[in-house]
């Protein structure tokens, strides 16, 4: 994992994402009175089997960023299980904040990988520094206006504020990712998804599009 460091000014903002729910599996059990003590320990054998069955479905439900859903910035649902077999880089990102001119080398970065798979996707929030102010309509015309971006970029949302966006969750979550887990300190943290769904690598805000260890990781991502 890479972590650049730094704190950050002012930044933006985006809303909407959701988890994208497991499958729910129903299992009947039929009970009848226990007529003896082994006949009961059965009953509890089996009924111990099926809580195990539906907690490790849940559990199963959570184990990569494919579980997840987000809105576009035009209120469109996606699911990031559209995009296996990409390599993603996943990026809170903000309008007002002075990290913002990284959407320049993102933009350069994604023109220079895209035809291999590559996809950088940009959800803005406003929960750092309020950079983000705006609405979707404004960061989708700031974004095109300014710097021309044409990576996929999501609908506004919450990030360390409540309610917060599940997929931050897993991001962040110390226990499910030890290497890449943590809060989000400010605008333009990066995470670096393989093909499989697996995260790779982060990248504190400090490290920008251009840096040599995030081009380095992408280009090994995508071989």
């Amino acid at each position: 994992m890479w972590r650049g460091g730094g704190p950050g000014p002012a930044g933006s903002g985006f809303s909407d994402l959701l988890p994208i729910s497991g499958c729910q599996h129903r299992i009947t059990i039929k009970c009848r009175p226990p007529i003896d003590v082994g006949d009961y320990t059965v009953q509890r054998t089996l009924l111990s089997s099926a809580i195990g069955v539906i907690l490790t479905a849940q559990i199963l439900s959570a184990a990569s960023v494919y579980d997840y859903e987000l809105r576009t910035i035009d209120y469109d649902k996606v699911r990031l299980r559209d995009f296996k077999g990409k390599v993603l880089l996943i990026v809170n990102v903000a309008s007002r904040c002075g990290y913002t001119p990284q959407y320049a080398g993102l933009q350069k970065l994604y023109l220079a990988h895209k035809d291999q798979g590559f996809v950088i996707i940009g959800i803005p929030s406003d929960d750092f520094g309020e950079g983000e102010p705006g609405s979707d309509p404004e960061i989708k015309q700031f974004c095109r206006r300014k710097y021309d971006v044409t990576f996929p970029m999501m609908s506004k949302v919450f990030i360390r504020a409540n309610p917060r966006l599940p997929l931050y969750d897993y991001l962040t979550d110390e226990s499910e990712n030890p290497r890449t887990g943590g809060e989000i300190q400010w605008n333009f943290t990066k995470f670096l998804i393989g093909r499989d769904g697996t995260i790779l690598a982060r990248f504190e805000p400090a490290v920008t599009p251009e840096d040599p260890s995030l081009v380095k990781a992408v280009e090994n991502a995508l071989q």
